[in-house]
């Protein structure tokens, strides 16, 4: 079993991290890729009647799940109601309530909605066949024509539907006379075709909905016809028998009733006004995780006070440059002064640029390493060689910064950035390995570590990667991971191939 303990506590990690970041990216909606936007729609209702004496109740239908789409936000403006919300058979409705109201009333409602990449609603119930109506004649036996000549010429549900369309559309014969007419709205024309339908035992219902777009008012209402295809609801266009609502299109209610039903009132008048806007989708997707009342926002990072995810922003790339060291030395096999100096001096460089943060840390290096060898002559103990180290790093650093400030090379001050600790140990690692193994190991180590902390930087200066581990931190667990089984590498190193070359062309021969 303990040979078995680290590929799945690797395996538990990647699982977890890529549940957390699936939920969070496409449930939940946030951004893969910086400084992206969403488009998302405010859509206003004004509802207005005439009290005529008494207690006031207005029955409102409001969408609810709409196709394609999300609601982000909902608003109900009223001064002097009650109100209410629930469902009413396939509808949702708000109930307004007020005891004496006097003069037209307005009332409001206003919803943002976003739309979806995919629709989460999944398959629609089949509500089974349905019963045929009970035509007297004439209209018996011309529905019954009109139903045979349609479904000679279709193949499927929706395609009979389709046919119906058009033939209720095109130049009605002496069949299709019997149940509409050219003058005939489209709401008669729907209902026309749910009661042919029904003839052939097919489920529809009507449906009503408004076009989004960019900015509008006194959107006009269309009505459409769906038909179930016992997996869901398949809408068809009225006006020519196309499939599929439009993009951008929003169901308000089914049915045929009115969106707006009073009691003690009259002349209700319903209008749509539609505003689309643009928004950060961090923003957006925070408000939908609050919406669906997701447990992870509790531990978001954008909780936090700004200063402190400015904070977390660095420190979430110190174990990315992390994992790239434990990748660089023990599968590349570059040698380094220490395991998370050049991480460090990588975030360093995120201040003084790739070239300038290189050129003014070798140049500390290099005058810190002429310093530390005069040391030697003084024969020091460690501690005060140490503190001696660390005392003329920052004097160098301070010298350079006022240099460079009067010759005018601004890069200069941000030297003040290096960890100055990190730097002195730096310089009494490269001293020891100079003694000890020769100025061409401790150079090559030298250069190593400023190879290693230059591949961290220009990985941890990506807009994406920082956006990515700042909105989505449990990608920290797939970083673990990758390192828990780098740990267990013990093969060769790829300059260890390169090393033992000639030995392999050797044994060969």
């Amino acid at each position: 079993m303990k040979r078995f303990h680290l590929p799945l506590l690797i395996m538990a990690l990647v699982a977890m991290s890529l549940t957390m970041f699936y939920h969070k990216a496409f449930n939940l909606g946030f951004p893969l890729t910086p400084a992206q936007t969403t488009s998302n729609w405010i859509v206003e209702a004004r509802v207005g009647f005439e009290p005529t004496g008494g207690a006031v109740t207005a029955r409102v239908f409001i969408p609810d799940q709409p196709r394609g789409l999300a609601i982000l936000d909902e608003n109900f403006i009223s001064r002097g109601y009650g109100l209410t919300t629930g469902l009413v058979g396939e509808n949702r409705e708000a109930v307004w309530t007020t005891r004496q109201p006097s003069g037209r009333q307005v009332l409001y409602y206003r919803t943002t909605v976003y739309r979806l990449d995919r629709d989460r609603r999944g398959e629609d119930p089949y509500p089974g066949p349905v019963s045929p109506p009970q035509w007297e004649e004439p209209y018996a036996s011309a529905a019954e024509e009109v139903i045979t000549r349609v479904r000679a010429r279709s193949a499927d549900i929706t395609s009979f539907a389709t046919v119906l369309v058009r033939d209720l559309k095109q130049e009605p014969d002496e069949n299709i006379s019997l149940f509409v007419s050219s003058s005939d709205s489209d709401r008669a024309k729907v209902r026309t075709a749910i009661d042919l339908l029904a003839g052939a035992r097919i489920p529809a219902r009507m449906a009503h909905g408004i076009p989004l777009t960019e900015r509008s008012r006194d959107l006009q209402l269309q009505t459409w016809l769906e038909v179930h295809n016992t997996r869901e609801w398949v809408p068809i266009n009225i006006h020519d028998g196309s499939v599929g609502y439009p993009e951008n299109f929003m169901v308000w209610w089914y049915g045929d009733e009115d969106p707006v039903r009073l009691n003690r009132a009259r002349n209700p008048q319903i209008s749509f006004a539609v505003t689309q806007n643009y928004m950060d989708a961090i923003d957006v997707a925070q408000q939908r995780a609050q919406v669906m009342d997701s447990w992870l926002m509790d531990f978001s990072l954008f909780n936090l006070p700004v200063q402190t995810q400015n904070m977390y922003r660095v420190l979430l790339l110190v174990p990315l440059g992390a994992m790239i060291i434990v990748l660089l030395r023990n599968i590349v096999g570059i040698q380094t002064f220490g395991t998370f100096m050049p991480v460090l001096i990588a975030l360093s460089f995120r201040e003084t640029e790739l070239l300038g943060g290189i050129i003014l840390f070798t140049l500390i290096v290099s005058l810190g390493l002429a310093i530390r060898f005069y040391l030697d002559r003084l024969k020091l103990l460690l501690v005060p060689r140490l503190a001696s180290v660390v005392i003329v790093v920052i004097m160098l650093m301070l010298t350079l910064s006022i240099l460079s400030h009067n010759l005018g090379i601004e890069h200069g001050l941000s030297v003040a950035l290096f960890p100055m600790v990190i730097l002195a140990m730096t310089i009494e690692r490269m001293s020891i390995v100079w003694e000890e193994h020769g100025p061409s190991d401790a150079i090559r180590q030298g250069i190593g570590s400023l190879a290693v902390a230059a591949a961290a930087y220009l990985l941890m200066i990506n807009p994406t990667i920082d956006h990515l581990f700042f909105v989505f931190p449990e990608l920290l667990l797939i970083a673990l991971a990758v390192t828990l089984l780098l740990g267990r590498y013990t093969g060769y190193r790829l300059s260890e191939l390169v090393r033992f070359k000639a030995f392999k062309g050797e044994k060969a021969s």
